[in-house]
């Protein structure tokens, strides 16, 4: 708990989507310190902004539980590579999948190919997502709103239904929403407001899904130090990013990762619409 960095944190201002190789201090993904032991072996797991963050760290986490990995991004191709790079290392199978997801084709394609490599899908992480920082409401201009919910939720909602024919019973889905979901940051709110219809959607989607024995949860964390943060926000925010939290500290991908795990896992047989908060003591409802 008291191993990884506090604001502040120097400036360092990037352009969307973010690199992190370029941030100071660099994100734990797991690199270096996840352990797997076997909780997801011989699955299929598609993930959604996988090349760097919370999408790398259970990228990471994933395939050393022994799961083949579909990485999804945008355009972060080094990013992407480097978590390819982690997943072979472990043993397992990786596969590339740029694109923008904004773009309903998009959304069908990730799913066609993932099934064509590797013949289904266990798990299914939405995790990408986009946000921009306002003061002020009139400034939030219409296509930006309309792009962080086609990225955030309609998204998940289209690639959730190409997917749903490819899961067999036992499957899982767990959905990235944020403790924005209820505790909205008036300068995110677009982002907050989709955050916030993750969380209602995981819930309703868990009900008609249970019929089926396919899982849905979602995962709700605070701020946690990744490349959608220096690409997205204020210097001012970059600097105190995650002081304000009981533990004082942004949390790092890595420390995300094991609810997933879970989550994805065969333990968490029992665990269906459920939404789980990893925010450094920051409370959700």
């Amino acid at each position: 708990m008291t191993d990884y960095p506090k604001p502040p944190f120097k400036k360092q201002a990037q352009p969307v989507p973010g690199s992190q190789k370029k941030m100071d201090p660099y994100p734990d993904c797991g690199e270096q310190s996840y352990k797997g032991s076997g909780r997801l072996e011989g699955k299929i797991a598609l993930i959604t902004g996988a090349d760097s963050g919370i999408g790398r760290a259970v990228a990471i986490a994933f395939a050393r539980e022994g799961a083949d990995i579909a990485i999804a991004y945008l355009n972060e191709h080094e990013d992407a590579q480097e978590t390819a790079r982690w997943v072979e290392q472990a043993g397992r199978q990786s596969l590339l999948l740029p694109g923008d997801i904004a773009e309903k084709a998009q959304c069908q394609a990730l799913v066609d190919k993932t099934v064509e490599r590797f013949g289904h899908i266990d798990i299914l992480v939405n995790n990408a997502a986009f946000q921009m920082t306002h003061k002020n409401f009139e400034d939030i201009p219409d296509d930006e709103w309309v792009m962080t919910f086609n990225v955030n939720i309609t998204a998940i909602f289209r690639i959730c239904q190409a997917a749903l024919k490819h899961m067999k019973p036992g499957g899982s889905i767990i959905n990235t929403s944020s403790v924005n979901s209820d505790m909205p940051k008036p300068t995110l709110l677009p982002y907050a407001t989709t955050k916030g219809a993750i969380a209602n959607f995981t819930a309703g989607l868990a009900q008609m899904l249970g019929p089926k024995n396919i899982r849905v949860n979602c995962v709700a964390p605070g701020p946690i130090w990744t490349p959608l943060i220096v690409s997205t926000m204020t210097d001012e925010d970059v600097e105190n990013f995650g002081g304000e939290t009981p533990l004082g500290r942004p949390g790092q991908p890595v420390e995300v990762a094991p609810i997933y795990v879970l989550l994805a896992s065969d333990e968490a047989s029992y665990i269906t619409g459920q939404r789980y908060g990893i925010t450094g003591g920051k409370p959700i409802l």
